[in-house]
């Protein structure tokens, strides 16, 4: 009979962004030794340069006239990366290209149009891309101030509905999915604790005023560990669950992987 054994991987990534640690854990039933290949660890732990975006001000929507900027910052630094957009006019174009002042690694437009609303990225001369965002300039009386970039679950949020009119705020109805979800006096809405359902497309609406465009909120799950079944496979097995690793176990090995 096969040997049956009980296999964890769990990959962290340091403090600083430059590796990831990832530690494998093997028990077996009557062997001493685990029955498996380092080369494995490759097919489960990877890292690659990543930028990190930062939008300011930190929000989806702007009024045409407000100020946008554009950061960028690889695991080495700020040097290198540029910020590109796609619009309904132009792909792929380059901030300084017609639009935009590049600053090192960051992009600023002083005066935004509603032609700047669009998908923008970081980029370096390998090819390597951070995540997207995507940016709406409306014309209109109101705009919906939510989280440009994904929300990790269990984090809280907040939403506020704004009238270019006025700098007060004023009582607020929001909406997700065009479900009606509340009214709130001040124009703030808070989410706490968000979850996978809290994920989907916001508006709101201000009496006198007027709706806002709507946006979508990306929620995302915290990290989770696959971890396969001691049973003994068979054709009817359920396939393998994701759960969190256990911290308590016996180490076999630590593999660090640098970028």
């Amino acid at each position: 009979m096969a040997e049956t054994f009980l296999l964890w991987f769990f990959c962290e990534c340091a403090s600083d962004v430059k590796y990831f640690i990832c530690l494998i854990v093997c028990e077996t039933l009557n062997e001493p030794e685990c029955p498996v290949s380092l080369d494995l660890t490759s097919l489960l732990c990877h890292t690659t340069n990543q930028a990190r975006l930062t939008v300011s001000p930190s929000s989806s929507q702007l009024f045409e006239g407000d100020f946008l900027s554009v950061s960028c910052e690889g695991e080495d630094g700020p040097a290198g990366w540029t910020v590109r957009r796609n619009t309904s006019k132009r792909q792929r174009s380059r901030c300084g290209d017609g639009w935009g002042k590049q600053v090192g690694s960051s992009c600023t437009i002083t005066y935004i149009f509603r032609r700047d609303s669009g998908v923008y990225w970081c980029e370096c001369g390998e090819g390597i891309t951070s995540n997207t965002v995507n940016i709406t300039v409306t014309g209109g009386p109101v705009i919906l101030q939510s989280p440009v970039l994904p929300v990790m679950e269990g984090d809280s949020i907040t939403l506020l509905c704004k009238a270019k009119s006025t700098h007060s705020n004023l009582p607020a109805a929001f909406y997700k999915d065009g479900s009606f979800i509340g009214t709130e006096l001040t124009g703030h809405m808070t989410i706490p604790r968000v979850s996978m359902s809290d994920e989907g497309l916001y508006k709101c609406h201000i009496s006198h005023h007027g709706e806002s465009p709507p946006s979508w909120i990306t929620v995302t799950a915290p990290l989770t560990t696959l971890i396969p079944s001691t049973a003994q496979p068979t054709d009817s097995a359920p396939p393998p669950v994701l759960a969190h690793l256990p911290l308590v176990a016996t180490p076999v090995f630590h593999l660090m992987v640098f970028c």
